[in-house]
C-alpha cells in the first residue's frame, strides 16, 4: 500500500511520500505559529496609534476618584477614576458582557448620567480588560482601538462616539480587583 499526498505550491505540484507528509505538516504548523507571534500586540508607549499623554496622566494621577462597582457619576469625570471590581457573578452587570469573562477574573460597572456634549470620547484602561459601553439600550462599538504592553499606567485605549445621554461603562475579564479608567473628549 502506497501512502502519499499531493500539494500545489507556487504553481508546482509536489508529491510527498508517507514520512515526508508528516514533516510537511509540521513545517506548516510552525509557519502558522510564527505568523501568530508576529500578530502580538506592540510593546512600548510609542506604539499606540494616537497620543496617549492626557489619558496616561489621568490614569496615573494621585487624585483619581475611587468608585465601587455600580456607582453613579453625575457626568463624565474630568479626571481619571479607579473602579473597584468584584467576581463577575457578584458584579450584577446591567447587560451580559459581549465577551464572557474567564474564570478568576473581575468585573464592574459605572453609570454615567450625563455626557456634556455628543462626540468622540476616548476610554482608556490601566490594565487589559474587556469594555462594553451601553447607551440607549445598545452596545456601542469602538470607532478605533489601540493597545500596547510595557507602557506604565496605560494598557489600552478606545474611541467611542457618545450621544449626549446617559451610558453604562462595563468592564469584565480584568485580572486585578481594581482598574484605573479615563474617559476624555477626543482631540
Amino acid at each position: 500500500m502506497r501512502i502519499s499526498a499531493r500539494y500545489q505550491i507556487k504553481g508546482r505540484v509536489v508529491e510527498l511520500k508517507k514520512g515526508a507528509t508528516t514533516s510537511f505538516l509540521i513545517a506548516l504548523l510552525l509557519l502558522g505559529a510564527a505568523s501568530a507571534r508576529a500578530a502580538e500586540e506592540p510593546s512600548g508607549c510609542d506604539k499606540f496609534k494616537w497620543d496617549i499623554t492626557q489619558a496616561r496622566a489621568a490614569l496615573t494621577a494621585p487624585d483619581r476618584t475611587n468608585l465601587n462597582s455600580g456607582s453613579e457619576l453625575a457626568a463624565v469625570p474630568s479626571t481619571g477614576l479607579t473602579l473597584a471590581l468584584v467576581a463577575p457573578g457578584d458584579a450584577k452587570l446591567p447587560s451580559p458582557p459581549e465577551r464572557a469573562p474567564k474564570e478568576g477574573t473581575f468585573a464592574g460597572f459605572a453609570n454615567v448620567k450625563a455626557v456634556p456634549k455628543a462626540g468622540i470620547y476616548t476610554i482608556s484602561l490601566s490594565e487589559g480588560a474587556w469594555v462594553d459601553v451601553v447607551q440607549d439600550g445598545h452596545f456601542l462599538k469602538p470607532k478605533a482601538f489601540s493597545g500596547a504592553t510595557d507602557c506604565d499606567g496605560i494598557r489600552k485605549t478606545m474611541k467611542y462616539e457618545l450621544a449626549a445621554s446617559p451610558f453604562v461603562l462595563q468592564v469584565s475579564g480584568a485580572k486585578d480587583k481594581a482598574l484605573s479608567i479615563a474617559i476624555l473628549p477626543s482631540e
